[in-house]
């Protein structure tokens, strides 16, 4: 059919125009809000195919206004170019969206560039083998290029639409995944599938011009997938991205999205309901709930505990929305809770030594001091020893007892400060210490001096060649030789040491030495250097005992963060 005027050839032109300009346009006008999505690749990938799209929606344009057949043909082959590339971005959108990785794989981005760059050639090279398209000039509906393509053209339109439909099955895959209505996709696909008809149509009717629609459907499906993001891809990603139970709630504080997971452990839970309708008792958390807060629930499994953790998304640059991750540590709560009932039965423990034993422990103590100034009788005086052992033993079972509660908190403290507090107390006579190395390490302060107080003691009473404590204490009392104990960081700043000169402990007792009841002396309780593990235990460090330069022991703390 020929157009009986030129004016109603230059309508029928004009509806062209205006049809791939409006496709540019929206691809254009919707590059700014594209921008404003907060997931990175899926942004990236958005943005590159609508200004793709509407690049090949103006090529498209160019074709169709060009007043010579050869700049026609120019604006024709950039649309073949441009039109290819457009595969990219949109499986570099899938992948990302979908929360794959094959957006970056560098072998991948060979690959797809390597493909992209023989079709092109395969393209651009059509004047010489006339193989992918031929072109002439028709008059009806009106005077123009008509586009004829060939066998390559559709061996290169089937891979593109291969290719593409791997994105739509990523896609479909994340939406079945999270249960979620497939409709919305259903109809951008429905978009893509339109230049198709056009396609076909110009086949059998003169009235529709035989040139490539796709830019069309692509440019409705780019901005159609902007647009549903907003609303409804965003609530996809946010539940689809990870296994946990996710549930998505609009700024009204009413149930968006869920995914199967959240659906299963909340059977009740329906998009556009409030949370307390669904749950109760989940609403209610919800309302004062922070992140990290330990929800509890009755399952048909058991008791099970979850992890609160809560993100704030936009869904139109002005309306705020959340997302509800919960997060099962059923395990670490549970193994929490029963470290808690430990302590408290340590509590209670340490409480009934304190007052059980130690009450009657100071009556006889007060007794026997009665006795022996009526008269000095060594059967008196061994017993005042015995007591007197009975109130160490009893210091020392209530520091085990506590020093291995868990630790709450930590604070800065100076290796130098806490071994001076810590020497202070030690009764070491004629022994030194020597700072070689100073630091400092997050720590709780008074468990930390602790630690420090009994490796000290340990090196003053056991470091003596005597393996007779009364002996010890006699030569220390009287100015004997005592041990040079060395204080510093270990190379690395991998943790700290404590040595010293003395006898040293033979390599078969080095890890009994760190047990409790272990002893080298007749008298002595052989608790203080389990106290010491008991505390590097509960600060998460770890202890070795070795022999010193020196010949003494050598006990190394490692695992500190350090900062010297």
């Amino acid at each position: 059919m020929i157009l009986d005027s030129p004016t109603a050839a230059n309508a029928y032109l004009l509806g062209y125009v205006l049809l791939f300009g409006a496709a540019a346009a929206a691809c254009f006008a919707s590059v700014p809000r594209a921008r404003a999505i907060g997931h990175e690749g899926t942004r990236k990938g958005l943005v590159a195919l609508l200004l793709t799209s509407g690049c090949w929606s103006v090529a498209h344009l160019g074709f169709l206004l060009a007043p010579t057949v050869t700049l026609k043909l120019v604006f024709y082959h950039v649309g073949l170019l441009v039109g290819l590339s457009t595969v990219g971005p949109w499986l570099y959108f899938c992948s990302a969206y979908t929360g794959r990785s094959l957006h970056k794989s560098v072998p991948i981005r060979r690959a797809a560039v390597g493909v992209f760059i023989a079709i092109s050639l395969v393209k651009l090279t059509n004047p010489l083998h006339h193989r992918y398209y031929r072109a002439e000039v028709l008059l009806t509906p009106f005077p123009h290029l008509s586009i004829v393509s060939q066998e390559l053209h559709w061996l290169a339109m089937g891979l593109a639409y291969s290719l593409s439909i791997v994105g739509y099955f990523m896609l479909f895959e994340l939406f079945r995944q999270v249960g979620h209505d497939t409709t919305p996709l259903l109809g951008l696909v429905g978009l893509t599938g339109l230049p198709i008809v056009l396609d076909a149509l110009a086949i059998v009717s003169p009235t529709v011009l035989n040139i490539t629609y796709e830019p069309l459907g692509v440019a409705a499906f780019a901005v159609g997938v902007l647009f549903v993001f907003v609303e409804d891809f965003q609530t996809v990603q946010l539940t689809g991205e990870q296994d946990d139970p996710v549930i998505v709630l609009g700024d009204d504080g009413r149930v968006r999205d869920f995914n199967v997971n959240a659906g299963e452990l909340f059977p009740a839970l329906e998009a556009g309901d409030t949370v307390e309708s669904a749950d109760p008792g989940l609403g209610s958390f919800l309302d004062g709930a922070e992140n990290d807060d330990v929800l509890e629930l009755d399952t048909e499994a058991g008791r099970r505990y979850y992890r609160l953790g809560v993100r704030s998304f936009t869904t139109d640059g002005s309306r705020l929305g959340r997302s509800v991750t919960l997060t099962d540590v059923t395990e670490r709560e549970e193994y929490r809770r029963e470290l808690e009932r430990q302590n408290e039965r340590l509590e209670q423990f340490a409480g009934m030594v304190s007052h059980d034993l130690r009450n009657p422990l100071n009556v006889a103590q007060g007794r026997i001091a009665f006795l022996r100034e009526q008269g000095d009788d060594e059967h008196l005086a061994a017993t005042a020893r015995a007591l007197d052992r009975m109130e160490v033993l009893i210091e020392d079972v209530l520091a085990l007892a506590r020093q291995g509660q868990s630790i709450a908190e930590r604070e800065r403290v100076t290796l130098s400060a806490a071994a001076a507090d810590a020497w202070d107390v030690v009764d070491s006579g004629p022994s030194t210490l020597t700072v070689e190395s100073d630091g400092t390490v997050l720590a709780d302060g008074t468990r930390f001096q602790q630690l420090l107080e009994n490796l000290f003691r340990n090196a003053v009473e056991h470091g003596s060649a005597s393996p007779d404590s009364q002996a010890r204490q006699d030569a220390v009392e009287h100015g004997g030789d005592g041990v040079e104990i060395r204080l510093g960081v270990l190379d690395g700043d991998a943790g700290f040491f404590v040595a010293d000169d003395g006898i040293g402990i033979p390599v078969a007792d080095r890890e009994a030495v760190l047990e409790s009841g272990f002893s080298t002396s007749s008298d002595g309780t052989g608790l203080g250097l389990s106290i010491v593990t008991e505390i590097v235990a509960a600060h998460g460090w770890e202890i070795r005992v070795t022999s010193s330069d020196a010949g003494g022991a050598h006990f190394e703390i490692t695992g500190v963060e350090v900062e010297t």
